[in-house]
């Protein structure tokens, strides 16, 4: 699959602080990739930097690549042509992208008008057929509430429709349904599910829980205190994790029990201080299969089969 991001080596600073560390990941058009991890591992931090969304001290480096053309670069075309048009944002708490004073229908149109040069009464028709594709019942008398008067399954509703309203190539979806019962939560995953068939929308999908990655998802990659420890096809990543982080966090999930595996297993521990610079793998102080090895060196990227995993245990590296 070609990629339509492609990204290399990529490094966000803050300080002494590193939230991501040298990460390599791709999404092909029309694919959705999870990429999990535990509060704090730097999924939110690769997000944002990939919209330029990063606070000012953020020392941002390596390559971005969105279809082709360098974006991090200092050669770069940088990031605000794209932001809100080439690639759409839905975060945790829709309220973050939703203004509480204006109306649902005003601020879809908003983008309509801005970024596809609509006029305001054929914004007005494009903004109540989108609320209607997200699922939203009586989309015209819900494009006239303000978004206090709606519940939180339709205020997310709502900001996925104003994210894809400039039917943007790519969709950033960070924890999106972490704050929803998990009938909201179904019904949310079938309807990124859904729009990514139909227009060929790639998504990265932001998520500390293994269930929420296996429900949609293409590819899952995993990231442990800004490093990616395991990357592969859904279904074998969620049959057989091969690095121990991943298994930690499938056997935490409540998918995990209710397949009848077992009763959840909480990893013990707590992840790395990020301004700590480990001598071996950042994971090994919780890891229960750990060697003497594994706490003096960092291991490098073994690649088996369809998988990419920085582990010792799993077999010969063959990159650093």
């Amino acid at each position: 699959m070609t990629a339509l991001l492609d990204i290399a080596d990529l490094a966000v600073a803050f300080g002494a602080v590193r939230a991501v560390d040298r990460v390599s990941l791709s999404v092909g058009a029309g694919e959705i990739v999870a990429l999990m991890g535990e509060s704090g591992s730097g999924k939110s931090s690769l997000a944002l930097s990939l919209i330029g969304l990063l606070p000012s001290e953020a020392i941002v480096t390596g390559s971005v690549r969105f279809a082709g053309q360098e974006r991090l670069a200092p050669a770069g075309a940088g990031f605000a042509a794209l932001r809100g048009v080439a690639i759409g944002a839905v975060f945790q708490d829709p309220m973050s992208s939703l203004n509480p004073v204006l109306t649902i229908g005003e601020q879809i149109d908003e983008v309509l008008v801005t970024h596809k040069g609509r006029d305001r009464r054929a914004a007005r028709r494009r903004t109540i057929e989108l609320l209607g594709e997200v699922g939203i019942a009586d989309p015209a008398d819900r494009a006239a509430a303000v978004p206090h008067q709606l519940s939180g399954g339709l205020r997310q509703r709502a900001a996925i429709a104003m994210a894809i309203a400039a039917e943007p190539r790519l969709l950033l979806a960070d924890e999106p349904t972490t704050a929803l019962d998990a009938t909201v939560q179904a019904q949310l995953l079938a309807l990124l599910d859904s729009l990514r068939r139909r227009t060929g929308l790639a998504v990265l999908l932001i998520t500390h829980d293994f269930g929420v990655a296996a429900e949609i998802s293409d590819r899952i990659a995993v990231l442990y205190a800004g490093r990616l420890v395991e990357e592969g096809p859904a279904a074998a990543m969620t049959e057989a994790p091969l690095h121990p982080y991943s298994q930690g966090l499938l056997a935490a999930s409540v998918m995990f029990e209710a397949a009848g595996a077992g009763r959840l297993v909480e990893i013990e521990g707590a992840p790395p201080d990020h301004g700590e610079a480990a001598a071996g793998c950042a994971f090994a102080p919780r890891c229960p299969s750990a060697m003497a090895r594994c706490r003096v060196e960092a291991p490098g990227v073994t690649v088996r089969q369809d998988r990419r995993v920085r582990c010792f245990l799993v077999g010969d590296v063959v990159e650093p």
